[in-house]
């Protein structure tokens, strides 16, 4: 009777899960989810309907600052991509020209920078496809190689970057803040780079790639004019970067976003982080003459909030709601049971808590939808089964935002069936028709993706990660879980 009752509980899950893979937006999936918890919830344990309310409610208000840290966030997104900031990155980037051999390996970095200035994977691919490729082409690169780059390229700002909600929103569940969350994972991260752009290198001189340059202008100048009109119907910011690409901004338009990440790095909250850059790109814009007006700057930022308050803060208002009703009766305590059958320690348990992020991920083949899902879950995980101190405890559910993003956005690129492959799919056939793409020519050389999901899994579960500055999980005995703490004491007793 035990188990249907734990099942009964559980099945909000399946209803949220069921209703996102069926191709329903978030935001009416959620309350759908939500108010089938409620029923659930008055069933099971006999909650009366206000108390389940103000538990709801209780739980959303733990997440007032991310609210702000999102709508600052796209804020600033969209500063940086109309004033100049992204096009200079990649300008900067192109400036020495590009070859066949080195093509892939730029439009890596280049996508991983502007990923993170701009806050956004699918934005960042849809800007710089038509640019790479192309230039793949001019230059004869590997057409395969340069595609997954760009892809791998495009995720590393969205598992990492100060504006990428699903950093953001992956932190927010944990309750753990955006900048120690990127403080924490930022040497792994970058490792994962510098891992990635060598191997790259390596095999585009194994494929025996040619070496003449050439630059982003006469790329971008042999687009076919129905290619900019497919892609300014699919995201036109990308054609306003691209248009800013081939006139030209002044290089110290990357200025603000090399001031956001140096007072990250120093400690400064987000909220001032984000502030800095946005500020900064208004003075720098107003300079180089991409900012037209006050009132204009404005406008942008107006669009940001409303971005951010259309869709991704109402989205989080009730997924907070949903997690904290399911808290309220208990809902993860069978989830929690079978995992620690499983785990024999904290090592594995934060490892199984990855594993559930990626098979979350494969079977919504949504990684918001595995993030706002699969994250109450493992945070309880840890929460009811995890002893140790605050600051350790802090620790492991830093880990698990990571978990949430790093194999939500890189584990999107080996899901074949995922939404992240068939808008890149898209995005890719309509900016280059010369190739018939399919998902396995993004997910066969994406390098940075397998590099990602393999090592953070790997070195969770070995405590290799030890290793990496600022990224190791504190050990036993320092944290424990509390089904062997209770054994030893049963022992001692006896």
């Amino acid at each position: 009777m035990g188990f249907w009752v734990g099942l009964f509980k559980f099945s909000p899950v399946f209803v949220l899960a069921g209703l996102m893979i069926s191709g329903m937006d978030c935001l009416i999936a959620a309350p759908i989810a939500t108010i089938y918890a409620f029923i659930v919830a008055s069933i099971t344990d006999k909650f009366k309907f206000n108390d389940l309310v103000d538990c709801a409610v209780d739980n959303v208000k733990h997440l007032n600052l991310v609210f702000f840290i999102l709508m600052l966030a796209y804020a600033m997104a969209e500063a940086f991509m109309s004033t100049g900031v992204g096009a200079s990155l990649v300008n900067i980037a192109l400036s020495l020209g590009v070859t066949g051999r080195t093509v892939a390996v730029v439009s890596f970095l280049v996508t991983a920078v502007l990923s993170v200035a701009t806050g956004t994977s699918w934005g960042t691919f849809a800007a710089c496809a038509p640019i790479f490729l192309w230039l793949n082409h001019m230059v004869g690169g590997n057409i395969l190689l340069t595609t997954a780059s760009i892809a791998g390229g495009a995720c590393f700002g969205d598992n990492i970057g100060l504006i990428s909600d699903t950093t953001v929103v992956s932190s927010g569940i944990q309750s753990v803040e955006v900048v120690d969350r990127i403080k924490s994972q930022g040497p792994w991260s970058i490792i994962c780079l510098a891992i990635t752009v060598v191997a790259i290198f390596v095999l585009s001189i194994t494929m025996g790639l040619p070496t003449e340059a050439t630059n982003a202008a006469a790329a971008i100048n042999q687009i076919p004019p129905q290619v900019i009109v497919d892609l300014e119907a699919a995201r036109p910011s990308a054609v306003e970067l691209l248009n800013q690409v081939k006139t030209g901004v002044p290089y110290y338009m990357a200025i603000p976003l090399i001031l956001v990440l140096v007072v990250a790095v120093k400690g400064l909250p987000t909220l001032a982080c984000l502030s800095i850059g946005i500020i900064s790109s208004y003075i720098l814009g107003t300079f180089a003459g991409t900012v037209e007006s006050l009132n204009a700057f404005l406008d942008l930022m107006m669009s940001g909030f409303k971005e951010a308050g259309s869709w991704v803060i109402v989205m989080m208002m009730w997924v907070g709601a949903f997690g904290g009703i399911m808290s309220k009766m208990k809902a993860f305590e069978p989830l929690s049971t079978l995992v620690l059958a499983i785990s024999r320690n904290v090592k594995q348990l934060m490892f199984m808590n990855g594993v559930l992020c990626f098979v979350g991920n494969a079977a919504l083949a949504d990684e918001m939808a595995q993030i706002v899902t699969v994250g109450p879950i493992t945070k309880e995980l840890v929460e009811k089964n995890v002893d140790g101190s605050e600051e350790d405890l802090y620790q492991l559910r830093l880990r698990n935002a990571t978990f949430s993003s790093s194999l939500g956005v890189f584990g999107s690129q080996l899901i074949p069936w995922h939404v992240y492959i068939g808008f890149y799919v898209g995005i890719l056939s309509a900016v280059y028709p010369l190739h018939n793409f399919v998902p396995f020519d993004i997910i066969k050389y994406n390098i940075m993706a397998f590099i990602t999901v393999g090592s953070i899994l790997l070195l969770t579960l070995t405590g290799l990660d030890r290793f990496i500055p600022k990224f190791g999980l504190p050990s036993e005995p320092q944290v424990k879980l509390k089904r062997k703490e209770k054994g030893q004491e049963k022992n001692n007793a006896v």
